[in-house]
């Protein structure tokens, strides 16, 4: 007869929460040290000491114990500036911020590579949804202190209309394709370059051809 295996975050019995926060942070630690091929069922079960059978109450594939892992590890989310900050001056901070996080948190683009070529075991629907959690939650991650700030009454005042989806991949996708490949390493001035590019391409022109903002966003 098959386990019945509880949603993530519903283990009521603290024994089961304990074995859970085990299995984890021996994933977390082979995840650190190993990769992504470290973490299997063995390595996790000898260096948790939790028995495989306790295992599969709580994850029901290797892919779903490495995405409650990189779950996990997700870093929290950056509050953005105050809104009496200049846009510009909020969305150079938050990217700076994000550069550094690419920089110091090599796990997070491993996150990001790994949930972008889907599950790779063979276990069907289970995997893939899963997947997509954690797909939808490093979304989020991203997304929330790019929404605060880009759909703030400021920015509806200064920007004209875009995609958010957009704006998020033209922002934040070159410091995550510049650390992937190691092409370059991303300053602060580089995020200033970033910013007054996706600006300048966005900047609100009032009747008269005068901008919505005194401020000059073209790339110095």
């Amino acid at each position: 007869m098959s386990e019945h295996v509880l949603p993530d975050g519903e283990d009521a019995d603290p024994r089961r929460a304990r074995s859970r926060t085990r299995l984890l942070d021996a994933a977390a630690h082979l995840l650190s040290t190993g990769g992504v091929e470290a973490v299997t069922i063995e390595a996790v079960t000898k260096a948790s000491k939790v028995a495989r059978t306790t295992l599969y109450r709580h994850f029901t594939s290797s892919s779903h114990l490495l995405a409650a892992t990189f779950e996990r590890l997700l870093p929290q989310v950056t509050p953005p500036l105050p809104s009496s900050v200049p846009l510009r001056e909020q969305l150079i901070e938050l990217l700076t911020r994000q550069a550094t996080l690419f920089a110091e948190a090599p796990l997070h683009l491993t996150t990001l590579a790994w949930v972008s070529l889907g599950p790779t075991s063979s276990n069907g629907d289970d995997d893939a949804g899963h997947t997509q959690s954690l797909r939808a939650r490093v979304v989020d991650q991203y997304r929330q202190p790019f929404d605060a700030i880009l759909q703030s009454p400021q920015a509806r005042d200064e920007l004209d209309d875009f995609d958010a989806e957009l704006a998020m991949c033209q922002l934040v996708g070159p410091l995550a394709f510049a650390r992937m490949t190691g092409l370059h390493t991303m300053s602060r001035h580089h995020c200033e370059r970033i910013v007054d590019d996706f600006l300048t391409a966005h900047q609100r022109v009032r009747p008269g051809g005068q901008p919505a903002s005194a401020r000059d966003f073209s790339p110095k």
